[in-house]
């Protein structure tokens, strides 16, 4: 009887760490949801950031859709026309930096703008 106390302790131990490690998994990041950011000509825009790791903008006269992850301190955007964006924490402040196609992310931007999270 023991041993099956034994098995059936080790056998809740790893469930519960196994659900703790789902659970994490799942948490939100500091980067999902709506940022106001400013385009290549100063105009204003929003780029919003989804659990599903979907992102979207509303830059006018082309709305853009891509997907992003979080690497470090950034969230790194890959948008369907090639370019991509950077939005990184520097202590209590978000920068986005934009990338032209085929341009390392860890190269100049071809701009760069104040982030502000507003959702």
């Amino acid at each position: 009887m023991h041993a099956i106390g034994k098995f059936k302790t080790a056998l809740l131990t790893a469930a519960v760490a196994l659900s703790m490690a789902a659970l994490a998994a799942f948490a939100a990041s500091e980067f999902e949801g709506t940022w106001k950011v400013k385009d290549t000509a100063g105009k204003a825009f929003e780029i919003t950031l989804t659990r599903d790791g979907s992102a979207k903008a509303n830059r006018a006269g082309d709305g853009m859709t891509g997907t992003w992850k979080e690497e470090g301190s950034a969230a790194v955007i890959s948008w369907d026309t090639g370019w991509t964006t950077k939005i990184s924490k520097d202590g209590n402040k978000y920068t986005k930096s934009a990338f032209k196609k085929g341009e390392p992310v860890d190269g100049k931007p071809t701009n760069t703008s104040i982030a502000e999270k507003v959702k």
